[in-house]
């Protein structure tokens, strides 16, 4: 996690973001230290990459690399606002070369925002149509050494895959069919044919845009009818206040690049 101590919205690149609407700082970091806190207190460990002066966006941290098995794949920005990003999250894994391999990239591609990992299936769900270039998922597989599987997203609302579907633990996944094409919509239909399914309302909410340890789900305050759809399914959904990040297009999952050693 990166916390959001430039965080402000000074250009936009996403439909969320809105350069009339201004940002309060200081709540922003109390949510961002919430969301902390509340990892922490289920357990797990969070390292954080400290913050850049002219980079507002780097709180978002799941977009700067994708890592599965202590390889990790570079990510390359498709804007120039936010390409600095990943040359701080490459020198990260390279501190840390003994116990990962960075490749960098030669194609575009946003990280986690555009690359899902279903660890029971040994499977990558790679989302294209705003940011990511369909040359990625190809290069990711080469990189990853695990098949890829390309979804088109149409929907500028949810410009990165990661808010409109999301991995609930080893074998399910969650997503909303109105943000994808009516072809790649057929494909997880029949890949999940037990996925909690998402609707609009839920997916406007930013509830897709969640971390699952495949039992604990944390997820918007937002969302609470989605949360109650994730706990009909036998998860435990743990809601954290990130309003004033959504402002800049994100949620949970998006201040969150998972480690998969």
């Amino acid at each position: 996690m990166s916390p959001p101590e430039h965080f402000t919205v000074a250009y936009q690149i996403n439909p969320w973001m809105r350069l009339d609407q201004p940002v309060d700082r200081e709540l922003a970091i109390k949510q961002w230290d919430g969301l902390r806190t509340a990892l922490l207190d289920l357990g797990h460990q969070v390292h954080v990459l400290p913050a850049v002066a002219g980079l507002p966006d780097m709180v978002f941290a799941a977009n700067g690399a994708f890592s599965v098995d202590r390889v990790v794949y570079g990510a390359r920005f498709k804007y120039p606002q936010r390409s600095a990003e990943a040359d701080a999250h490459r020198a990260f894994y390279e501190e840390r070369s003994a116990d990962w391999k960075f490749v960098a990239p030669t194609q575009v591609n946003e990280g986690e925002g555009d690359f899902a990992y279903v660890p029971g299936r040994k499977l990558i769900l790679a989302g294209h149509g705003f940011r990511t270039e369909t040359a990625a998922h190809a290069e990711a597989q080469d990189v990853l050494g695990r098949p890829v599987i390309s979804l088109r997203l149409v929907d500028e609302r949810f410009y990165h895959l990661d808010t409109a579907l999301a991995v609930l633990d080893d074998e399910r996944i969650t997503y909303y069919p109105g943000a994808f094409s009516a072809g790649s919509v057929r494909v997880l239909e029949q890949l999940f044919p037990d996925a909690v399914l998402a609707d609009e309302e839920d997916a406007l909410a930013f509830g897709l845009n969640l971390v699952s340890d495949g039992r604990n789900v944390l997820l918007n305050t937002e969302a609470g009818a989605y949360a109650g759809k994730l706990a009909a399914a036998g998860f435990r959904p743990v809601q954290v206040d990130l309003g004033e990040l959504k402002r800049g297009g994100g949620s949970v999952k998006c201040c969150v690049a998972e480690l998969r050693p």
